[in-house]
């Protein structure tokens, strides 16, 4: 092979490792976005609801239904994924935000606004770290995966006791081991969001595969939120 060749060859590998990057950061971009947007419509919806006490009573008798709606999404979105339309995706995903948001008004009844926000910007940095280490990190954390879920299958057994026996002690030992469990699977599922992408697919495959990324780090966030306002939110 003539230099010339040699030097054709190394130019044309690094215009595909450049295309694909710009690829690979434009799709992760697309899912910060969806996810960042996720959460605000979750944040705006609540605050919406909390500030009228007319609304707030007249969906109180509902609120069980606004929590288990949002779950039923997540299952469907999960398992539809494929099948579905990107359009489709993304109503599902709007509308699961938004009920969501409704769900967690009472958050804002339970704990001060100043600690809510407060846990809220400490909770955005912890997912912000381990999320950049899941998209930088070369070790592949798939061994992660299996003692992830079996930490995250603990919690729920947890919680579902939690609510048959009032323990502080218990409560405290699920957030806290929430914390560790949601701050791993940002970083896992950042990888395998990352891992996930395919060059020259799609925009229908590529757009929907940025939904379900979105709300696999939503689900992250939210949860270690959750677990994190346990810990140190200010009750009223």
């Amino acid at each position: 092979m003539t230099d010339r060749s040699k030097n054709k060859t190394i130019l044309g590998v690094e215009r595909s490792q450049l295309a694909y990057s710009e690829g690979l950061r434009t799709f992760m971009l697309s899912v910060y976005n969806y996810m960042a947007l996720g959460l605000g419509l979750t944040g705006g919806v609540a605050l919406v609801v909390v500030s009228s006490p007319a609304l707030m009573q007249a969906l109180m008798p509902m609120m069980l239904l606004f929590i288990i709606a949002p779950i039923a999404l997540v299952f469907f979105l999960s398992f539809k994924i494929n099948t579905m339309k990107f359009s489709t995706a993304q109503i599902v995903f709007w509308l699961y935000a938004a009920l969501n948001g409704v769900a967690f008004s009472v958050i804002f009844m339970a704990y001060t606004y100043e600690s809510i926000a407060r846990v809220f910007f400490i909770t955005a940095g912890m997912f912000a770290a381990m999320s950049l280490y899941g998209y930088t990190t070369k070790k592949d954390l798939t061994a992660w995966g299996s003692f992830l879920f079996m930490g995250l299958i603990g919690i729920i057994i947890a919680s579902i006791v939690g609510m048959f026996w009032a323990s502080t002690m218990l409560q405290f030992m699920i957030s806290i081991a929430g914390v560790i469990i949601f701050t791993g699977l940002t970083a896992y599922d950042t990888q395998s969001i990352k891992e996930s992408y395919m060059e020259g697919a799609s925009s229908e495959i590529a757009g929907k595969k940025a939904i379900f990324g979105a709300l696999k780090l939503y689900l992250d966030f939210i949860n270690l939120f959750l677990m994190m306002l346990r810990l140190l939110g200010d009750r009223r």
